[in-house]
């Protein structure tokens, strides 16, 4: 039944593949059916944003080091749909992202920016991690894996320890 109000599309690439949401919402429902146990590292890029591209290898370090049952990187390209054959499958035909890419086409970005993260201005490049409800941003390039992954281990550090102290508390 949801196919016939959303189009998900589902591209295979020589082993890379890519998912295009037309609307944030397919996003947010997909963030929605995650576990609250599941960390997401949600990377939002584009194939012309420079600073995007230079930090896709430390997400691909992430994935590689960290991917697992409660643990996903998204890479979330903001690219247009119009742009999708001459652009975006031949940048990822080169590159061979190892994350989930998706591709979301919803221009509407004053709308649903703010449901991302309220702190968000929209700069590019952008990442946002959630966990069990929480999130946190970070609305610049990263310039490492090193700094990447600090953020999301401090990020990690702080839900675990409020959801173990909030778990104490009710077992008094």
């Amino acid at each position: 039944m949801v196919s016939f109000f959303c189009f998900l599309a589902l591209g295979a690439l020589r082993g890379q593949a890519y998912t295009v949401f037309d609307r944030f919402s397919d996003l947010e429902a997909r963030i929605q059916a995650l576990s609250c146990k599941t960390t997401v590292v949600i990377n939002f890029w584009a194939t012309w944003c420079g600073p995007c591209v230079e930090e896709l290898p430390c997400f691909d370090d992430l994935h590689q080091k960290y991917a697992g049952p409660n643990f996903e990187v998204w890479l979330v390209s903001l690219d247009f749909k119009s742009r999708l054959e001459k652009q975006f499958i031949p940048f990822l035909e080169k590159k061979q992202l190892k994350p989930e890419v998706i591709l979301l086409a919803d221009q509407d970005a004053d709308n649903w920016i703010p449901k991302m993260h309220p702190d968000w201005e929209g700069t590019l490049p952008a990442t946002v991690v959630l966990r069990g409800g929480r999130r946190a941003l970070y609305p610049e390039q990263f310039e490492n894996f090193e700094e990447l992954e600090a953020f999301v281990l401090s990020f990690l550090k702080k839900t675990v320890q409020k959801v173990a102290s909030v778990g104490s508390e009710g077992a008094r």
